[in-house]
C-alpha cells in the first residue's frame, strides 16, 4: 500500500491551504496502521522516530475503514516540548478527507510516560474532533523501541 506524506502550502492565487505530496512510502502490510504497535513500527521504519534528538509530532489521517489517507509532520520541537494546535491538525485532516486521525510523537528521553501536557492536548484534540466529526482514534508516544497508546491506557 502506498501512503503519501504531505505538507501544506499556500495557493499563490487564493492564499488558501493546499496539500503537497512530499514523498510516498510503501507499507507492505495494509493492517499496519490498525494497531498501536503497527503504527509504532511504521514510524520507526519510515521516520526513525525512535532516534530523533528533538520531539516530532506526526498526524495520520484515516478514512472510514481506517485506511491511511496521508501522513503529516505537524511539529518539530525541542528536546522536551513540541507545540501543536487543533487548528493545524484539523486543517490537514479535513483537506485529506479524514474521518479519523492518529497523533504520534516521540519522547527523546525514551520515557514513554505521558506528561500532563500530553494528556491535556489529547483531551483538547479529542473534543475538537468530536465537534467536527473527525475522531481522534489514538495518541501514541514513542520512546526508544517502546510505545504508549493513550487509547490502550483508557484516556481515549
Amino acid at each position: 500500500m502506498k501512503i503519501n506524506v504531505y505538507n501544506t502550502i499556500l495557493n499563490e492565487e487564493t492564499r488558501h491551504n493546499e496539500l503537497k505530496i512530499e514523498k510516498s512510502i510503501i507499507c507492505e502490510d495494509s493492517n499496519k496502521l490498525k494497531s498501536p504497535s503497527g503504527v509504532q513500527k511504521l514510524m520507526i521504519e519510515q521516520f526513525q522516530l525512535h532516534k530523533k534528538a528533538e520531539e516530532y509530532v506526526y498526524l495520520v489521517s484515516l478514512d472510514m475503514k481506517c485506511n491511511p489517507l496521508g501522513i503529516f509532520e505537524l511539529s518539530h520541537g525541542t528536546v522536551n516540548i513540541s507545540l501543536i494546535m487543533p487548528r493545524e491538525i484539523f486543517i490537514r485532516a479535513l483537506l485529506s478527507g479524514a474521518v479519523g486521525i492518529i497523533i504520534i510523537h516521540n519522547h527523546p528521553s525514551s520515557d514513554i510516560t505521558p506528561s500532563s501536557q500530553d494528556l491535556l492536548v489529547t483531551e483538547k484534540i479529542a473534543q475538537a474532533g468530536k465537534m467536527i466529526g473527525v475522531e481522534l482514534l489514538d495518541h501514541i508516544i514513542i520512546g526508544g523501541n517502546e510505545y504508549c497508546s493513550l487509547k490502550e491506557m483508557g484516556v481515549l
